[in-house]
């Protein structure tokens, strides 16, 4: 039962991640429909999508099966399997798709495998409560049991693909007022929660924040991934302002920070007297976000006690404040941010996996500022020119020496640290411009290689070397797939080395 739930969750974890790095979603889906063959089973996968201009049903991306099979897979809504699903916004199970009459085989891509028995499942996918299509599958025949599983695993795929077409329709239908409102957040400077306040300079923050924009003015729940001091908030902020919420409240509510009782009652208020010291009620953050946007950080420090009622938040979109029977409703769009893994506290049972689903519908992953180094000298100069109108100093620059400080150092708290570094460094400059005396001293500490013994030859050199880096990686970013990315491998290499090396 295990390894079937691991697989389940790479298999989850693989769908997002297509969703969110993919800007072409035919390509995004073809991924989707690949995970299905490759770890959980499934064939012949397809999603079907209404066309809204002849309210008819066409293959939208299918896995499978040659193109004209794919051509011939056309329905009207209510006929076949698939248009009753559409039809009805219910899934369906046929066990034997041979014994089925009300199964049409349209796309007749089953010929060749008479000798086969396969059960067909087929859920609606859905935007809001309106049915835009439907995910169907294979399955290897299992006789007379239950397919229960398998259907509430299409259903959070389907809710994930819904959402990543609603994104498209979106751009697609007002794709120049959206590159007019982009133009527009990057002049507003001044804004503190605007998109044109993010400084960056890289193509890689460029394309987060171009992800974020389109999501934006969706009803999406958003995941913000990435370490401490990325800037995590300033996104969700970047977001809300963008979206048609903008003129209703953002509420942060830091899950680390609060021990379990008290954010509880932060989150979902109380009724007089629900406990000792309750002398009036007092409202939650989720009625002050009422219309707007609430953002919790550091979602994967919650206890599992609060992820059940979160989870039934975001589903049933009520909640019963404390000492309370009566149920509030709620409408709040929900954006959250963590430094965790949270697929693996998944698979180490530490988060629970229907709410990982429920909250991980849009990730964003925000990259560490070691990995976009070109965003460093444009941060410095904008933190430096900030603190020095606050401290009204009249420091002008940051010297040459201090500029290579700067690009050396790997950065391990990110953007907050780089902005204290230069906070501190104005501080303490009388002059105009910041040397590298002003610099703390762990700035100081190089990266430094051991000089190679005599009679030491070059690939001898090169190997010791390699072996250090890749241990470091390895330790720092705890998974090959980070640690090839941060070495410029590709996995395969990677993994080459190591077994070369017989690094443990």
């Amino acid at each position: 039962m295990a390894p079937m739930r691991d697989t389940k969750v790479k298999a989850l974890t693989e769908i997002s991640e297509a969703l969110a790095s993919a800007l072409d979603l035919e390509k995004a889906l073809n991924s989707i429909l690949k995970v299905f063959a490759d770890l959980l089973e499934m064939q012949r996968g397809t999603i079907t999508l209404v066309d809204p201009r002849t309210n008819e049903l066409h293959i939208e991306v299918a896995h499978g099966l040659k193109p004209e099979e794919k051509e011939r897979g056309r329905y009207k809504i209510g006929e076949g399997i698939t248009g009753r699903v559409v039809a009805t916004g219910q899934a369906m199970v046929v066990k034997d798709i041979e014994a089925e009459p009300l199964f049409l085989n349209r796309t007749k891509s089953r010929q060749e495998l008479k000798d086969r028995k396969f059960a067909f499942l087929c859920v609606p996918i859905k935007v809001g409560n309106k049915v835009i299509g439907a995910l169907s599958v294979d399955h290897n025949f299992k006789g007379d049991i239950s397919y229960e599983e398998d259907i509430k695993l299409l259903t959070i795929i389907a809710s994930m693909v819904g959402q990543a077409v609603k994104i498209r329709e979106l751009a697609e239908k007002d794709k120049q007022a959206v590159v007019s409102e982009n133009i527009k957040l990057r002049r507003e400077l001044q804004g503190k929660y605007k998109f044109g306040n993010i400084i960056y300079g890289s193509r890689v923050m460029e394309s987060v924040l171009e992800g974020a924009l389109q999501v934006a003015d969706t009803q999406a729940t958003v995941l913000l991934l990435g370490e401490s001091g990325t800037g995590k908030e300033l996104v969700a902020s970047a977001i809300h302002y963008a979206s048609s919420r903008t003129d209703k409240p953002f509420i942060k509510v830091a899950c680390a920070a609060l021990p379990e009782n008290l954010l509880e009652s932060e989150l979902f208020g109380y009724e007089k007297g629900a406990f000792t010291g309750a002398m009036e009620r007092k409202l939650g953050r989720f009625e002050l976000a009422s219309g707007g946007t609430l953002f919790l950080d550091e979602i994967g420090d919650l206890t599992p006690a609060t992820q059940v009622k979160l989870l039934r938040v975001l589903q049933e979109k009520e909640f019963e404040r404390l000492g309370g029977t009566q149920s509030v409703k709620t409408d709040v769009r929900v954006i959250c941010a963590t430094h965790r893994d949270l697929a693996i506290m998944v698979k180490e049972k530490k988060f629970r996996d229907d709410l990982y689903y429920r909250i991980n519908v849009f990730p964003i992953l925000l990259p560490p500022l070691r990995e976009r180094k070109e965003d460093i000298l444009i941060l410095a100069d904008h933190f430096m020119h900030k603190f020095s109108k606050e401290n009204k100093k009249k420091v002008k620059g940051i010297n040459r020496a201090a500029l290579d400080m700067l690009l050396a150092y790997d950065w391990p708290g990110n953007v907050r640290e780089l902005e204290n570094v230069i906070e501190r460094a104005v501080v303490l400059c009388h002059r105009d411009l910041i040397t590298q005396q002003e610099m703390p001293l762990t700035l100081n500490a190089p990266d430094i290689i051991p000089s190679p013994s005599a009679g030491t030859t070059l690939p001898e050199i090169v190997e010791s070397i390699e072996k250090q880096r890749i241990s470091d990686a390895l330790e720092k970013y705890k998974t090959q797939r980070n640690a090839a990315k941060a070495l410029g491998l590709t996995e395969r290499m990677l993994g080459y080395k190591i077994k070369k090396y017989k690094i443990v």
